[in-house]
């Protein structure tokens, strides 16, 4: 009964289908773990079985070539009494020759009674040596599934570990991207460009304060030399003189305002 037990267990580990069972895991490793310690302890309690069922085995096969060995005994010793009866019987030796041939005769039924004993334990040896075969079978097929087992563990493990050192990378990576808006190097630049905007528009505000500077100096000197103008009408000069007077008032406005800047 306990070797249909271990048998019946045996098969049922050795047909499990792995993926299968990981799919409906809620953590696959942990269940990996569990069918490794699983595989382990019922491997090692199979070959206890097998190491017991095969020393059986040994000890009806042992009896059996006993047996067989026996009846091949007792068959030579009815050959040999046989003999000796037929030898005192043609010497006329009837009382010799009758014991030789009783004696004979105990002898085959001792043959006899080893035959049947040898032909009895052959349908338990052949049970017996298709459940070690079977047995034998199971076991090598339950240490191929926990190799399978670890080896799956051990990619799995792997890759998890993988899994994990790829997020991390791609979190660090993520924390420098210069398009992220959120990142350090983002505000830095977002920083400078402000700083390079405000310098612009200061530039641009003191081009626009000297042009007007410009600009007043011009209608100045425009206004100067219709003044000047004017003043030598007044004083009856000719055109020329006028552009001529014009030009040094305005040379002279020009130096004033230039040295009073």
């Amino acid at each position: 009964m306990i070797k249909q037990s271990i048998f019946g267990r045996v098969s049922q580990l050795a047909k499990a289908n792995i993926n299968a069972i990981l799919d409906s895991a809620e953590d696959p490793q942990r269940m990996l773990d569990q069918m490794v310690r699983d595989y382990t302890n019922n491997i090692a309690e199979a070959e206890t079985a097998v190491a017991q069922t095969i020393g059986n085995l040994r000890m009806i096969q042992q009896d059996h070539r006993e047996d067989q060995e026996a009846a091949r005994d007792w068959g030579n010793k009815a050959l040999a009494a046989s003999r000796k009866a037929d030898e005192y019987r043609t010497a006329g030796n009837d009382a010799d020759a009758a014991k030789f041939d009783n004696l004979a005769k105990v002898a085959i039924q001792r043959q006899m009674q080893a035959e049947r004993e040898a032909r009895g334990a052959e349908p338990t040896i052949a049970s017996q040596e298709e459940i070690v075969a079977k047995l034998k079978s199971g076991l090598e097929a339950m240490k191929g599934k926990r190799q399978e087992l670890v080896s799956k563990r051990d990619e799995l493990v792997a890759r998890a570990k993988s899994a994990q050192a790829q997020t991390q990378v791609h979190d660090a990576i993520k924390s420098i991207d210069i398009m992220d808006p959120t990142s350090e190097v983002s505000r830095f630049e977002e920083k400078i460009r402000r700083e390079e905007a405000r310098v612009i528009g200061a530039s641009e505000l003191a081009a626009s304060s000297l042009d007007s500077q410009f600009e007043s100096l011009e209608d100045l000197g425009e206004q100067t030399e219709v003044e000047a103008r004017l003043a030598a009408l007044k004083a009856g000069r000719s055109p020329s003189a006028l552009g001529s007077a014009a030009s040094d008032a305005a040379s002279a406005t020009e130096e004033t305002t230039y040295h009073g800047a």
